[in-house]
């Protein structure tokens, strides 16, 4: 989930089957034989299959065709920036994609659309396997997983990754980086009045007094951002579908890239892991207690710990609101979350901040007292 600007513009490209087809051929030099589109926020993506006598490299025949919106393509360094991280991580042994070069042996290509002045960055990406794990009864041992991936994923951007590009993941004003939970404020016009906007205003102004002072006393990193139940793929090693064993075969989405702090990304994690969950609010100890077993977490990072899981709860839900206001041809995929996130959110303030910090920290304590999982 990109668009920092929180899509004040109209910036999704909209390209047809027959035209991507052709970006396929014209810019990789790859013929198609099979196209879908995918489902996408404020990009356009097609998996597509290429015919058997235009391989790609190492024999491939699958790939994400990605066109990036029209605001992000003005800013070819981040986009640069996103796709160096993941061929970066990919040779670091994580299973992220990595992009078919083009004609001229580059990462990505610009091109125009249509007859107006827009142009859009376009990257054909290799195909990962693998299903959502939106689409699973997640269990435990997947939980503590995703945690210790989110935790290394960071170490190894923020320790390792030196291409030139990365200074442009510093974003100031992204809508997304969780620093910036109170610009909600010129959003949550698009809930309405209503109890839940009660309660998001809640958590923007306890964040603006008990967090950002709080920053600088956090440790710095570069987040992935968007570790969400859609962009983490697993498949199974399992053959028994009764007790399946699921491992992490895909990270996807590196759109919402940018500078912040270890902390933030475990907290995103806890609340996209909760939202498809029976039972949410033990999500966050199994995830702590994996991002932990990499990374402990500080007093002072604990503490934040209710507030960020909340602001992020609030961050997808007012601009899920917003951007449905401005694509309503989009809905269904813009609310995803929401269906279940406000459930979520409301519980978490029902319970109260004392009680979810002891669930959590005492789940991912019992990790420590019998060993890892």
């Amino acid at each position: 989930m990109s668009c920092g600007n929180a899509c004040q513009a109209l910036t999704k490209p909209a390209f047809g089957e027959k035209e991507a087809c052709e970006l396929v051929d014209n810019v990789f030099g790859l013929k198609v034989s099979w196209i879908r589109p995918l489902p996408s926020y404020d990009d356009q993506n097609f998996h597509v299959r290429v015919s058997g006598d235009a391989m790609g490299p190492e024999g491939a025949p699958e790939y994400v065709l990605k066109i990036t919106n029209w605001a992000d393509s003005r800013e070819p360094e981040l986009v640069e920036a996103q796709t160096r991280a993941m061929m970066f991580l990919s040779a670091e042994g994580f299973p992220s994609a990595t992009p078919c070069p083009t004609k001229e042996d580059g990462i990505m290509s610009l091109v125009p659309a249509g007859s107006g002045d827009k142009k859009y960055m376009v990257r054909l990406l290799t195909y990962l396997p693998g299903v959502p794990v939106a689409k699973i009864a997640a269990n435990t041992q997947i939980l503590y997983d995703i945690g210790k991936l989110a935790a290394s994923l960071d170490k190894a951007l923020s320790e390792k990754f030196h291409h030139p590009s990365v200074k442009s993941l510093h974003r100031g004003q992204f809508i997304w980086n969780l620093a910036n939970v109170p610009l909600l404020d010129q959003y949550i016009y698009a809930l309405g009045q209503n109890k839940y906007r009660e309660v998001v205003e809640q958590v923007i102004q306890q964040f603006k007094e008990k967090v950002i002072p709080k920053l600088t006393s956090f440790r710095a990193c570069i987040n992935h951002g968007d570790l969400n139940d859609h962009n983490i793929l697993v498949d199974s090693g399992s053959a028994s579908p009764e007790a399946p064993q699921y491992r992490v075969s895909g990270i996807l989405d590196f759109s919402d890239m940018s500078y912040g702090y270890y902390v933030f990304e475990v907290a995103i994690t806890i609340m996209y892991m909760m939202v498809e969950s029976a039972d949410p609010l033990r999500v966050g100890g199994h995830v702590l207690a994996g991002f932990e077993s990499v990374l402990p977490l500080t007093t002072e990072e604990r503490a934040a710990l209710f507030l960020l899981v909340s602001g992020r709860f609030s961050q997808s839900l007012v601009i899920a609101a917003h951007t449905a206001l401005l694509y309503p041809e989009n809905r269904e995929y813009l609310m995803i979350t929401a269906k279940s996130g406000w459930k979520h959110l409301m519980k978490m303030f029902e319970v109260g901040q004392e009680a979810v910090e002891q669930l959590w920290f005492e789940t991912a304590r019992a990790y420590g007292d019998c060993g890892a999982a």
